[in-house]
């Protein structure tokens, strides 16, 4: 019997009919001779309303406690979705992260999977039942429990998968698949059906919000292949798979770029006049990390007159941290101001193709030209290129950089 790890997200949950819907979808599953694991998330955004209401109460929770409090959406979640599955006549047991194995380190609100040892889900699945578990948490090394952050029930899930050795991990959310871009920016945006980990980890990397890039990176090293799929529609989504076994004699003259990935998520700092010495840039970025910053894309020009500037991008909501981290210093790194600007946007393509054939960058760089866009800044892998723009162009900049690589 084939076994499938299936997630549904809030979306998919977020109330009893929503509930009775995915009952039914397992039952289904069952009945043409699948071996079932379910991990949800929290009902609809509850855990917002969660963090919400601590916020009510203290500007500073501790990380243990927000920790219980958050995953206490996932608990009301599994021991609703067992009622539900009850209720069609499928036998289920729910489990919380730490009752399904999962061991965490000791990183409050966004803890890492050390190990998953699911014997009580096993036991489960031997006497023919459905496993229910909460997604997005675990129990740590000191026995408190964990939370494995935004998107980490797709990182449960994928993890679960491993530990089970199941021959599927199903993705379900509110969207049928893995576009060519967004399809809120670009209409002709197309649902891509078999993708490499390489370029979804990218596109995730990059600001591709589904699936969580964490789940990706999982099953790219244990080689868990993954569905992405919609619980609204049911019907068939995009697959993730390692490289050759996702390219086929079908796909030989398949676009050299896979997909377009618009992202409104950064913000730009510069630190103007920086000492052009060695070590300075290496002061800035350890105080960066020791502080748990995110830095991204990182351009330093060319010095003059033994100064220079250095511009790096972080997420828009630590922009303001970021740069009183910078301000303070001024004095021991030496430069003469920090510059912040919240209006930019970055713009990627992913494709693995793009490794072996010349010119994308050129193209990429004319289209946004003819378009009277201003590249600010560029960044670059092997099967990507990422440009900054300003906010206000970059929506017209994908739906342009879509058409450009043939993907409309």
């Amino acid at each position: 019997m084939p076994l499938v790890v299936q997630k549904f997200g809030g979306t998919s949950i977020a109330s009893a009919a929503r509930m009775r819907e995915v009952a039914d979808h397992v039952k289904h599953c069952r009945s043409r001779g699948d071996e079932i694991v379910l991990v949800v998330s929290a009902m609809g955004s509850e855990t917002d309303e969660l963090i919400a209401l601590a916020s009510q109460i203290t500007d500073d929770p501790s990380g243990r406690e927000l920790d219980m409090l958050i995953t206490a959406g996932e608990r009301k979640a599994i021991a609703l979705m067992c009622m539900a599955l009850h209720d069609v006549g499928v036998p289920a047991d729910s489990f919380t992260g730490s009752q399904a194995g999962f061991l965490t380190d000791t990183n409050h609100r966004n803890a890492k999977i050390l190990s998953v040892t699911p014997k009580r889900v096993t036991e489960s699945l031997e006497a023919g039942r459905v496993a229910v578990v909460a997604g997005a948490q675990g129990v740590s090394t000191d026995n408190d429990v964990t939370f494995l952050g935004r998107g980490g029930s797709d990182t449960t899930a994928v993890a679960l998968a491993h530990g089970l050795g199941a021959d599927a991990c199903e993705l379900y959310t509110d969207v049928s698949g893995v576009f060519t871009t967004d399809p809120r920016v670009c209409p002709r945006a197309r649902k891509i059906a078999r993708i490499g980990f390489d370029e979804l980890l990218e596109m995730t990397a990059m600001g591709c919000p589904k699936p969580a890039a964490r789940s990706v990176e999982v099953a790219r090293t244990y080689g868990v292949p993954l569905h992405v799929r919609s619980a609204f529609t049911w019907e068939p989504g995009t697959w993730v798979v390692d490289t050759e076994s996702g390219m086929d004699a079908r796909e030989m003259e398949k676009p050299i770029v896979t997909g377009i990935v618009p992202d409104t998520s950064q913000a730009k700092v510069t630190l103007v006049g920086v000492r052009d010495e060695p070590g300075i840039a290496a002061k800035v970025f350890r105080t960066l990390a020791d502080a748990a910053v995110v830095v991204d894309m990182i351009v330093q020009n060319v010095g003059d007159h033994d100064r220079t500037d250095i511009s790096f991008t972080v997420p828009a909501e630590s922009a303001d941290e970021v740069a009183a981290i910078c301000e303070a210093m001024v004095d021991t790194v030496g430069f003469s101001s920090t510059n912040t600007d919240a209006d930019i946007a970055r713009v990627s393509l992913v494709g693995a193709g793009m490794a072996s054939h010349p010119g994308v960058a050129a193209t990429m760089f004319e289209t946004l030209a003819a378009q009277d866009i201003n590249i600010e800044m560029i960044s670059t892998s092997p099967i990507r290129i990422s440009c900054v723009v300003a906010e206000a162009d970059v929506d017209r900049a994908t739906v342009a950089l879509h058409t450009a690589f043939g993907l409309d």
